[in-house]
């Protein structure tokens, strides 16, 4: 079957990626014309502002998260599997580059200059992950297979700092490697020595 896509999602798609590379204000109407082939006046029709645009952007991305980490859980019972799935997904996407860096990651260093609706729903993006790694971390722990020197809260945005910053410098560095390097001690330290 055929499946069309429709104009806005295909301006959600190249835009996506131009976020990716440079931001809130790298990129503009005048980028995604040019890779779609459409009028700039078309994209406006379907997003107003940037700021609308980028919002979309941001609802699509996280709802692809949500359906993503609730899928781990259905696809894994362990807590540790699940959190290695999460590190995984980053690690193959950074080192095919597929998606090298998280939208709301590269969003939120530009927290302070990004337009309030656009904002809002980045830090919701990062409540839900944090809200998420929580769970997993807390299930793990009651389970025995995660030793947690802080609060699961503290635990998972400790862990989300380490994921991200970890994206950070292998973007830094062009080094896909880097992002394990730095993120299998973080997972390491939490897991329960066998015996």
């Amino acid at each position: 079957m055929n499946v069309m896509i429709s104009t806005s999602e295909k301006i959600l798609d190249v835009a996506q990626p131009l976020i990716v590379a440079g931001g809130y204000n790298g990129f503009s109407y005048a980028d995604i014309s040019d890779a779609i082939g459409i009028r700039k006046a078309s994209i406006h029709h379907h997003f107003p502002t940037k700021a609308e645009l980028v919002s979309a952007l941001v609802d699509r991305y996280r709802q692809q998260t949500e359906r993503g980490l609730k899928s781990l859980q259905e696809q894994f019972a362990s807590p540790t599997d699940q959190l290695q799935a999460y590190v995984n997904f980053w690690q193959a996407c950074i080192g095919d580059a597929s998606l090298p860096f998280c939208v709301c990651a590269m969003l939120a260093g530009e927290m302070p200059m990004l337009p309030d609706e656009v904002a809002s729903r980045v830090r919701a993006h990062f409540h839900h992950l944090a809200g998420w790694l929580s769970s997993v971390l807390q299930a793990g722990a009651e389970q025995h297979l995660f030793r947690l020197d802080q609060r699961p809260h503290e635990e998972a945005q400790m862990l989300m700092a380490s994921v991200h910053g970890a994206m950070l410098s292998a973007r830094a560095f062009a080094d896909p490697g880097v992002f394990a390097a730095i993120v299998k001690p973080q997972l390491a330290r939490l897991l329960v020595a066998e015996r």
